[in-house]
């Protein structure tokens, strides 16, 4: 394939998923800068309804979850094999119960609290937002839709910035560093709507994904580790504002 086609291709599965959304977070973070009231004082939720009619609200959500992840497929075709492992140019292969749950588990633990902490400071000096990771309404499939929305997020973010762009910016001769710290900043981009603590927080964890990605050569450790980290804020946040209000204030 050619270096413009190569490009164009990843123009195109960057501006269906997540490169528009991090333009999108840019122009965000502007409009809020621009406001009367300080940053640090704003505030942005995440899986909010979209309806008061239930089953409405439940179809919009799983749609949206589709949707998204229309691009994960996208770039699982183009870069299909016909030999086995079909996906090993985006790192997945078969699974391994032992580094693909154990590792991500401990991968959870290393990055969930010093993350958790980073917001809090973040929230402290004024520079992020605060965040309603579930501002669905409570009914009998809230829960299974946050969880499918952690799924979403762990294989978007993964799959594309990750095992696509790894993949295709090889291709396109780039080193290791230059293809880490790239790709860093792009996942750091597409959370800037939650503030500057964000954009740093998720920079770093696309570093420390990067550096593992190209340790081990394998995806679904870092997908699962996803998963794990969004699943708990998700499933996790109300129970945790409501025991400690004046912490989630």
């Amino acid at each position: 394939m050619s270096r413009r086609r190569t490009w164009t291709e990843i123009t195109v599965v960057l501006m269906l998923s997540l490169g528009s959304s991090a333009l999108y977070s840019v122009l965000q973070i502007i409009d809020d800068l621009s406001q009367t009231t300080p940053l640090g004082q704003q505030s942005t939720a995440l899986n909010t309804s979209t309806t008061t009619v239930q089953y409405v609200d439940l179809a919009r959500q799983l749609l949206g979850i589709a949707v998204d992840l229309a691009p994960v497929a996208l770039v699982c075709m183009l870069l299909w094999s016909s030999s086995r492992p079909h996906l090993g140019r985006l790192g997945i292969d078969r699974f391994r119960v032992r580094p693909d749950l154990g590792g991500a588990a401990l991968i959870a633990l290393c990055i969930g609290v010093p993350g958790l902490a980073l917001y809090f400071t973040g929230r402290a000096l004024g520079i992020t937002v605060a965040v309603d990771p579930a501002a669905l309404g409570s009914y009998w499939w809230t829960i299974p839709v946050l969880l499918l929305s952690a799924v979403r997020s762990g294989l978007q973010e993964e799959v594309i910035v990750i095992g696509y762009l790894y993949a295709r910016l090889g291709d396109l001769g780039w080193g290791r560093w230059q293809v880490i710290l790239s790709t860093a900043v792009l996942r750091g981009s597409y959370h800037l709507y939650q503030g500057f603590g964000a954009f740093i927080g998720n920079a770093v964890m696309g570093i420390v994904f990067g550096w593992i990605y190209t340790r081990w050569g394998r995806l679904l450790p870092l997908v699962i580790t996803h998963v794990l980290l969004d699943a708990t804020v998700f499933v996790g946040y109300p129970f945790v504002a409501r025991a400690f209000p004046g912490l989630f204030s």
